[in-house]
């Protein structure tokens, strides 16, 4: 009695763990439960970020590296990079609280992501949720910003990397692209200043802006409850972190060396976040005209500004075009139509496409590599299926929920097949349908 009395309290707190984590927004339960996830990673990130602080220098000044790490040993490298490497072998938990820290950041755009795929599909962004809809679109390029940010501040050699790739893209702008690349370095990139702003954007700047936007959503009650419950989806959150920040490597910096000018590490690439913009930079041709005796390198400009400029615009006005998109507006004098939800679902389908074959495409050398197949074919590849791929999701998506709309219309009518057949008095034979749960119709003999 007792060993089962034992294994039932765990069974019915662990069935009890689940309710209450959704419980919180009658609403749409699965969109708060990623937002609530995005909003403790958010505090994980800010908390294992402050004793970072003190421990991390954001200073490009050179200095020969003599350490714990022996393969660096007489390298030279930058005092950020070096305090990186101290933080990681000298400091005690520090390499535990770098880790947590990157995984809180790559789980805090994930929920994110989560939140805005499950409040799309269910249609929750019109009427009294478009504020919402607009925070959480928000919030996306805030938080792969700050992630971003936090990436370049090691001066290893993969924050050498994003820093060329941000500035070729600034570079393509059309006439102050070069000096909005002097006034970001401080002169010519690299400079000497980089790091050091990059620091502060990341730690006040950005975060600043993305708790005041999570505070805006969550709207807190004036009034402080009488009992305070502690959310299950805390303590999931933070386990999820730490066994993440304790068996899963995360940018180890010490692997790919100090950032020195003209030099990339093979293989690299960017968080899963950044991918869809390396693969559009990867997949598009290298097109460049002259304008008024000018280069204008096209495939920079479109890849690196163009298609997140379209990708964030479509997220934030998808909600005054979903009324054109779901049906049109209703004639005048004639009653309003049912929302075409098919073409709704096919619209984000076909926008989740183009996003997984850009992000796919960033890893073309890999897959090249791996498959032992050649990189121009992979990339030509990528370029037909991401101009191809998005109208074809679009269509069978859209002829599956027809198809599946029908086959509920026809289900609440005659009921849902059995499969199984009887035989009348009369020699025919027929199949007994059920009826449809809540809809009132449906036989339940034969039809």
């Amino acid at each position: 009695m007792t060993t089962s009395a034992a294994v039932r309290r765990p069974a019915a707190g662990a069935r009890r763990l689940v309710p209450a984590a959704l419980r919180r927004d009658p609403q749409d339960r699965w969109a708060g439960v990623f937002g609530r996830i995005a909003g403790y990673s958010f505090a994980v990130a800010v908390v294992t970020g402050i004793p970072l602080l003190p421990l991390f220098r954001p200073s490009m000044t050179a200095l020969v590296y003599h350490g714990s790490y022996r393969l660096l040993n007489g390298v030279t490298m930058s005092r950020a990079y070096q305090s990186v490497l101290a933080i990681s072998f000298d400091v005690r938990g520090g390499l535990l609280l770098r880790q947590v820290h990157h995984w809180a950041a790559n789980l805090f755009v994930a929920a994110v992501v989560l939140r805005l795929l499950r409040t799309f599909f269910r249609g929750r962004f019109s009427g009294r949720a478009l504020p919402d809809w607009l925070i959480w679109v928000t919030l996306l390029p805030l938080g792969m910003l700050a992630a971003y940010t936090g990436t370049i501040l090691p001066d290893d050699g993969l924050s050498g990397g994003s820093l060329g790739v941000i500035t070729g893209v600034l570079q393509s702008v059309p006439v102050i692209g070069t000096h909005l690349v002097f006034l970001i370095f401080g002169g010519a990139p690299p400079g000497h200043q980089i790091i050091g702003r990059d620091y502060w954007v990341h730690i006040l700047v950005l975060p600043a802006m993305a708790g005041a936007l999570l505070l805006l959503s969550f709207r807190p009650r004036l009034r402080w409850p009488r009992r305070v419950r502690l959310d299950p989806l805390l303590l999931f959150t933070c386990a999820t972190l730490v066994l993440l920040g304790t068996a899963a490597q995360i940018n180890p910096v010490w692997l790919v060396g100090p950032y020195q000018p003209g030099s990339i590490s093979s293989g690299a690439v960017p968080d899963w976040y950044m991918g869809f913009l390396d693969g559009a930079l990867r997949v598009m041709p290298a097109w460049e005209v002259s304008v008024a005796g000018h280069p204008l390198a096209l495939g920079v400009l479109f890849a690196g500004l163009v298609v997140p400029a379209v990708f964030f615009s479509c997220l934030y006005l998808y909600p005054l075009a979903d009324r054109w998109i779901a049906g049109g507006r209703p004639v005048p004098g004639l009653p309003p139509k049912p929302a075409d939800l098919a073409n709704r679902t096919a619209a984000g389908v076909a926008g989740l496409t183009f996003y997984l074959l850009l992000l796919a495409a960033a890893a073309n050398d890999q897959i090249a590599y791996r498959l032992h197949l050649d990189l121009y074919a992979v990339t030509w590849t990528f370029r037909v299926l991401v101009l191809t791929g998005p109208p074809l999701a679009f269509l069978l998506t859209r002829v599956f929920c027809h198809a599946r709309a029908d086959q509920r219309r026809d289900e609440e009518l005659h009921g849902r097949e059995t499969g199984r057949i009887v035989q009348d008095p009369q020699g025919g034979y027929s199949e007994i349908r059920e009826p449809v749960p809540g809809s009132g119709r449906g036989p339940a003999g034969g039809s």
